[in-house]
């Protein structure tokens, strides 16, 4: 399934779990699922169809990890905005959602780990339940 040469610390346990979640949440319009690290990242779940294995999948994916990366930098501002105290703050963050022409890509981290994942256009409120759900597996681990 995963070529152990790129695999992060990640659990086959939580991996599976992390792709039940979002499978549970974006139903059959989840792409793929994608746990990383500042370091290293694995393609934990990947729709029929879009690419013959994993590993065929990770010149594409490792594109998209390196973009998302730059959340792990964000942390600082992301903390300072949201516990101003003036009243101006628009809360801790949650995750991201960038919206392209013919789906998403959805970021989430809890820590020094994220999980992104792509989908096809769909309605944007079932992307909070997956977050949620993401952010306590990562929270547990």
């Amino acid at each position: 399934m995963i070529n152990e040469t790129y695999r992060t610390d990640i659990s086959t346990d939580t991996a599976t779990e992390l792709a039940s979640v979002a499978r549970t949440s974006l139903g059959d319009t989840l792409r793929s699922v994608i746990y990383f690290t500042p370091s290293s990242f694995d393609v934990i779940y990947l729709r029929q169809g879009l690419y013959d294995s994993p590993d065929a999948a990770r010149p594409d994916k490792q594109q998209l990890v390196e973009l998302e990366r730059v959340g792990f930098a964000e942390v600082p501002i992301r903390t300072t905005t949201a516990e101003r105290g003036d009243g101006l703050s628009i809360g801790p963050y949650e995750f991201t959602i960038r919206f392209h022409d013919d789906g998403f890509v959805i970021r989430v981290l809890q820590d020094d780990a994220g999980v992104i994942l792509t989908a096809d256009s769909m309605d944007v409120n079932a992307f909070e339940d997956a977050a949620i759900a993401i952010r306590r597996l990562l929270s547990s681990e």
